[in-house]
């Protein structure tokens, strides 16, 4: 299969969105995406971007995107934090996740970064294999923590 990795313009958005929601729905939460592609024009494109999106383009058509951006590390110093890696679903197991997943290593590489990382789902056990394969650390003892807007609002209240 014949096919195209190159970084996302403003244009591809409403396509990266449809990804989004994808990937929402196959990790069981499909009402959880509220962002819009005017969001994801706006935070990622212009003067200061939020983030860089690469897609996987078949037949002119993208198929899958990898969305990152840079975070700091108080240990490693600036790092490269992998958002979202997804790929369509006729289009999984055809080789256009691992090109993704390179391109974010290359780009990382190249941007002298000391760390790529991301977080999987317990449950996604052929994602946790590729990543221990390609010789990524999946950690058990690391717990992802999240506070939602609600959440930050009620604790704001009662913290005073």
């Amino acid at each position: 299969m014949d096919y195209t990795i190159r970084k996302a313009v403003p244009e591809d958005m409403p396509a990266v969105l449809e990804l989004i929601q994808e990937l929402a729905e196959f990790e069981k939460e499909p009402d959880a995406v509220i962002i819009t592609a005017e969001d994801l024009k706006r935070d990622g494109f212009g003067e200061n971007p939020s983030f860089i999106c690469f897609v996987a383009e078949v037949n002119r058509k993208i198929e899958g995107m990898a969305l990152c951006y840079y975070r700091y590390s108080t240990w490693k110093g600036k790092t490269v934090h992998l958002e979202d890696l997804v790929i369509r679903k006729d289009f999984r197991q055809k080789g256009l996740g691992k090109a993704l997943y390179t391109k974010v290593i290359e780009y990382a590489k190249k941007q002298g970064v000391k760390r790529v990382e991301w977080v999987v789902l317990d449950w996604n056990t052929p994602a946790k294999n590729f990543y221990t394969k390609s010789g990524a650390l999946v950690f058990d003892d690391w717990c992802t923590v999240q506070m939602d807007e609600q959440a930050m609002d009620e604790y704001l209240r009662n913290a005073r």
